[in-house]
C-alpha cells in the first residue's frame, strides 16, 4: 500500500518555501538552482501526490534544502517580529487597558456562530475554483454577487463541466442540499478553541493548546501549517518551534481562522483579545501568519464590546499589526481599493493584479486584502460581507467565516439576520471535535458567553 500524504512531505514543502522567501527578500536562487537541476518542481498550486512519487534521493535533497532555507537571513525582521513584547513595541497604537464595563450579550454571540457558519457554508461549494468560474457559476443563475447560496439547477451543464464545483463540499452545501452545518476546519478550530478555555481558562500556554490538539483534533482534520505543525508535535519538537521547522506555511491563513473565540470572549479588549490569539497562533504560524489572528481577535472583540461600525472594527484589528508589516499593507490596500472603486468587481480584480501571481490562493496576505475589503464595501450588511467575501475567490469558506462573524455580531443577534441564511443550517453542525458533533448555535452561544464571562 502507498500512502501518501498532502501538505508534509519534503519534496512537496520545497517549492512553497522558495516561493515564501522570494515574498519575504531572502536570497534563495542558489538553493532553488540546486533544487531544480535534481529533477524537482515547483509549489503546486493545489494539494495532490505528484506522480511518480519522488525517489529518496530526491526526498533527502530536499530536507537538506528546507533546512538551508530557514538559515537565510530575513531582510524583513525588524519589521514583522513573531514575539509578542516586539510586536506590541512596534505598534505604536497599541489598545488600552480593557473597558471594565463591556459585556457582550448571548444573542450577539448566538449571531456571530451562525454568522460565521453561513458564510462559510457560502463558500464551501467554490473553494478552489478560480475567480472566473466562480463568477460565470454565480452569473449563470442570476445571482451575482451572491446574496443567496450556490445553486446547480438552471446551470449549463458545458459551465459546469467546464467550473466544476468542489467535489468534496458540494453535497453538502448547494442550495438544493443543505442540511444543516456540514464540518470545516472553520468550524472545527473556533469549537477547540472553546474546548481551551473550558479546560485552562484564559491563562492557557501554547503548549496547552498544542496538548489539546494532540488528544482531540484528528490529525486528518489538518492542512497546511497545522498538519506540519502536529506533525513537529508527533516528532517531539516544542512550540513554538513546531511553526518554524520546515512549515512553508507559517504565514498561510490558518492561524486567522482560529481566532474568533478569543475575540468573542474579550468585549472591549483588542489588547486581551490579540495576545490571546497571539499564544494560540504562535504553535502554528509567525509573522504575517501570526498578524492575522491578532487583527481578527481585535476586531471583534471591539465588535463584541458595543463597536456598531465595521470601519472603527478593522481600525481596531490595525492597532495590534505591526503598520510596517505586509499584513497591515494588505489590510490598508484593502480598505482604500474598497473606497476608491464602487463596483466590487474592480476591487477584487485590482486585489487578484496585486497578489494572484505571487501567493498561493491560502496566503493569508491576499486574503486579509479580500477580508478587508468586502467588509468595507459592505459597510456593515450581512449579506453584501459574506457574499462579497465569497465573490473575490482565494480561501472563499474562511474569508466569508470571518466576514460572517463579525458582520454577525453587529448585527445584534439570530433575529436581525435574514431567515435564508440561518434556517437551513437548522441549528446544528456536524464535527469531530468530541463532545460537540450536533451542537446547536444556541447551546454554542451559551457555552460562549460563560467563557466571556470568566476572569
Amino acid at each position: 500500500m502507498n500512502v501518501r500524504l498532502t501538505w508534509a512531505q519534503p519534496e512537496d514543502l520545497v517549492g512553497h518555501e522558495l516561493r515564501q522567501a522570494a515574498q519575504d527578500g531572502r536570497d534563495a536562487r542558489e538553493i532553488e538552482e540546486r533544487w531544480y537541476a535534481a529533477g524537482g518542481a515547483p509549489a503546486p498550486d493545489r494539494a495532490g501526490a505528484s506522480e511518480p512519487p519522488a525517489s529518496p534521493r530526491l526526498r533527502a535533497l530536499a530536507g537538506h534544502l528546507l533546512d538551508e532555507l530557514a538559515l537565510l537571513e530575513y531582510p524583513l525582521a525588524a519589521d514583522e517580529p513573531t514575539g509578542l513584547d516586539e510586536i506590541v513595541a512596534a505598534c505604536p497604537h497599541w489598545p488600552g487597558p480593557a473597558d471594565a464595563g463591556c459585556a457582550v450579550g448571548r444573542d450577539r454571540l448566538h449571531a456571530a456562530w451562525l454568522g460565521r457558519a453561513a458564510g462559510c457554508l457560502l463558500g464551501k461549494p467554490v473553494e478552489k475554483l478560480p475567480l472566473e468560474g466562480i463568477r460565470a457559476l454565480a452569473r449563470a443563475t442570476g445571482d451575482w454577487p451572491p446574496t443567496t447560496w450556490f445553486t446547480a439547477r438552471g446551470v449549463p451543464a458545458e459551465l459546469l463541466a467546464a467550473h466544476p464545483w468542489n467535489r468534496r463540499s458540494a453535497p453538502t452545501s448547494l442550495a438544493e442540499n443543505i442540511d444543516g452545518m456540514p464540518e470545516d476546519d472553520d468550524l472545527n478550530y473556533p469549537l477547540l478553541t472553546l474546548l481551551l478555555l473550558q479546560r485552562h481558562g484564559r491563562s492557557f500556554t501554547t503548549d496547552d493548546l498544542a496538548r489539546l490538539w494532540l488528544d482531540e483534533l484528528p490529525a486528518g482534520r489538518t492542512f497546511t501549517a497545522e498538519r506540519i505543525a502536529y506533525g513537529n508535535l508527533l516528532a517531539g519538537v516544542e512550540p513554538p518551534e513546531t511553526a518554524r521547522r520546515r512549515n512553508p506555511f507559517r504565514e498561510w491563513i490558518g492561524a486567522q481562522i482560529r481566532a474568533d473565540v478569543h475575540g468573542w470572549t474579550h468585549p472591549g479588549d483588542p489588547a486581551g483579545a490579540a495576545a490571546q490569539a497571539h499564544r494560540d497562533a504562535v504553535l502554528t504560524h509567525t509573522g504575517n501568519g501570526v498578524y492575522g489572528a491578532m487583527f481578527t481577535a481585535a476586531a471583534l472583540a471591539v465588535a463584541a464590546g458595543g463597536e456598531s461600525d465595521v470601519h472603527g472594527c478593522l481600525a481596531a484589528g490595525l492597532r495590534v499589526v505591526p503598520p510596517h508589516s505586509r499584513y497591515a499593507r494588505a489590510v490598508r490596500l484593502g480598505i482604500g481599493t474598497a473606497r476608491a472603486e464602487g463596483e466590487f468587481d474592480a476591487v477584487v480584480d485590482r486585489l487578484h493584479a496585486a497578489y494572484g501571481d505571487t501567493h498561493h490562493w491560502v496566503h493569508v496576505l491576499p486574503n486579509a486584502a479580500l477580508l478587508a475589503a468586502a467588509l468595507t464595501h459592505a459597510d456593515g450588511d450581512f449579506t453584501r460581507s459574506i457574499g462579497l467575501a465569497v465573490s473575490g475567490g482565494w480561501d472563499t469558506d474562511s474569508n466569508g467565516a470571518t466576514a460572517g462573524s463579525l458582520a454577525g455580531l453587529l448585527a445584534g443577534g439570530p433575529d436581525a439576520l435574514p431567515e435564508h441564511w440561518t434556517a437551513p443550517l437548522k441549528n446544528r453542525l456536524a464535527t469531530s471535535v468530541p463532545g460537540f458533533d450536533r451542537t446547536g448555535f444556541d447551546t454554542l452561544a451559551a457555552l460562549t458567553h460563560q467563557e466571556a464571562l470568566r476572569p
